[in-house]
Parts: structure tokens; sequence; C-alpha cells
């Protein structure tokens, strides 16, 4: 195989790998975001999208929690203020369009029954999950650059020296 293809069969590889952590982490999200969602429609008189804002809220600090300590926990760790305002801000608009879909079905066409609920809930969660997984891996958890990864693990006595060396064929340096 190719340099070239070992590169990519290994960005492949990481790829499926964060796709799949992700998935755990938002798989039991969703277990979370559902059960907080039953049981708060279960035990009080709130409309259907004040329940599910709250099932929600429980959700992102439970997914945010997951994502940070497990599924990108390689990933750079500076700016932690910055990194929660983001995925706060994202989380937010992934609220809103998985409540939005749930209002609509809700409201806009009178589909009220729990199951109806739920069946509308889950599918505003897939919808609002491919913003989050793209909006995330994109801005929030990003990866180390390349080439700051490649510096650090350069070893400083290597450089010097080949900083100091001249070029063979090349002639003299300016």
């Amino acid at each position: 195989m190719s340099e070239r293809g070992g590169v990519l069969r290994t960005r492949f590889d990481q790829l499926v790998r964060e796709v799949a952590k992700f998935g755990a982490v938002g798989g039991a999200g969703v277990v979370v975001n559902l059960a907080v969602f039953n049981l708060v429609r279960a035990t009080t008189e709130l409309p259907v999208v004040r329940a599910s804002l709250i099932a929600n809220a429980v959700a992102i600090v439970f997914n945010y929690l997951g994502y940070r300590y497990f599924t990108y926990r390689d990933r750079d760790k500076s700016g932690r203020t910055r990194q929660l305002s983001l995925f706060l801000l994202f989380s937010l608009v992934g609220m809103v369009i998985e409540n939005g879909i749930l209002y609509a079905a809700t409201y806009g066409f009178g589909w009220d029954s729990p199951l109806q609920s739920n069946v509308f809930k889950f599918f505003g969660i897939g919808v609002a999950t491919l913003f989050r997984f793209w909006s995330y891996r994109t801005w929030v958890f990003r990866a180390i650059p390349e080439e700051r990864e490649e510096r650090e693990e350069r070893d400083p006595a290597a450089e010097s020296f080949l900083e100091h060396r001249e070029p063979d064929a090349v002639g003299p340096r300016p």
C-alpha cells in the first residue's frame, strides 16, 4: 500500500472510531433525553415542548461530559471556556431543531398522543444529531492541527543539528 493510501486508511479508521464513540455517547444521551421527557410528562402537567426542553437540558449536560471525556478526549484542550460556550451554542441550535419538529407535529398537526410525541421527538433528535455531529467536530472539539502535532513530536536536538548543517550539493548558504 502506498504511503498516501496508508494515510487515507488511517484517517478513515479514525473517523470510523470517532463516529462510533459519538454514536455511543449520543445513543446514551438519547436514552437520557427520552427517559427524562417521559418522566416529566408522566409526573407533571407541563406541555409537551416544555417537558422536552427540560429533557434536552439534562441530555446536553450528559452529552458534554461524554463527548469531552470520551469521544474527543484526545482533542485540543486549550480554551475550555470557548469550547463550552460553542458547545452550548450549537446544542441550543440542535434544541431548536429538535423541538421545532416536535412543536410542528404537536401544535401544527395535532399529533399529541404519548406515542406520537415520542416518535416526533425521536425524529427531531435524529435531525438535530446530524447538525450537532458536524458542528461539534468542526467547531467545538477541534483536532490539534497536524503541524502542531508534528512540531511537538520533533526532537529539539535534531532540529538544532539540521539548522546548523550545511547543504551538500546546493552550495553555501546565502
